[in-house]
């Protein structure tokens, strides 16, 4: 195995939300989105962005001359979006503690969060109360892993990631009479940079619970490598997804 030095933990720690947001801005995904969002919501008018991450697709729609509200509780991404030019109105807070007035945007979008998963029901009545148009989710739509950065980069047998599209789990959370108007799938990949795939390998091992001795941990690094290619910056590793757009009208 041609596998470099395993590095400390202290210097193996990688931020999962700070390595999704760098795949995002790799990735063809705003520009799929984006596509797709537009053609379902043709006026996006004052936009609320909740679950904001680096506030990529939130920019990519948004109406210059309108207002976007980011909702975002992490500190890493909250940073991001301080450095968009010109960034939005920022709500340090998750969607449950986000203080916000009823019928605040004309479009609620909720991109790759946790919620429509974990809370269909009650996160769709949230956003209605403060969509007066429109509200917009993007959930995982592949029939492969979805929590885990680049687990489709791995073996099957080295992950137990559930396998089951999040939007059937969405839908199978929502009554009939709550189900959306639109329902869309954009195909799109997953590429993001790493300088240090050492550093990426350990990482990844350590998010599937791999003790610090497990035999395993170099086959992640030699596994990774004989995938990746060389471009500037380092090595870009690429997964196949899919996300499916679910669009909401103000009167369904």
């Amino acid at each position: 195995m041609n596998a470099a030095a395993a590095p400390s933990p202290e210097e193996a720690r990688l931020d999962p939300l700070e390595l999704y947001a760098a795949g995002i801005d790799g990735s063809d995904y705003v520009a799929k989105l984006a596509l797709l969002l537009r053609a379902a919501v043709s006026r996006i008018g004052d936009l609320l962005d909740i679950g904001a991450g680096g506030g990529q697709l939130g920019q990519a729609i948004r109406n210059p001359s309108a207002s976007w509200i980011a909702v975002e509780p992490a500190a890493a991404m909250q940073q991001r979006l301080r450095t968009l030019i010109p960034p939005p109105r920022l709500i340090e807070a998750d969607w449950r503690r986000a203080d916000l007035p009823p019928a605040c945007a004309d479009t609620v979008l909720a991109a790759n969060m946790p919620a429509p998963l974990t809370d269909a029901a009650e996160f769709l009545a949230r956003c209605r109360y403060w969509a007066r148009r429109s509200v917009v989710w993007v959930v995982p739509a592949q029939n492969g892993p979805r929590g885990l950065c680049l687990a489709g980069c791995l073996p099957r047998t080295w992950h137990d990631e559930d396998e089951t599209p999040g939007v059937e789990i969405v839908l199978r959370g929502l009554p009939p009479r709550d189900r959306p108007a639109i329902a869309a799938r954009a195909d799109w990949t997953f590429s993001v940079v790493t300088p240090d795939l050492a550093r990426l390998s350990a990482y990844l091992a350590d998010r599937l619970h791999w003790p610090p001795d497990d035999p395993r941990r170099p086959e992640i690094h030699d596994h990774l490598a004989a995938q990746a290619v060389p471009v500037d910056g380092g090595l870009r590793l690429s997964v196949p997804r899919a996300s499916a757009l679910l669009v909401w009208r103000h009167d369904s």
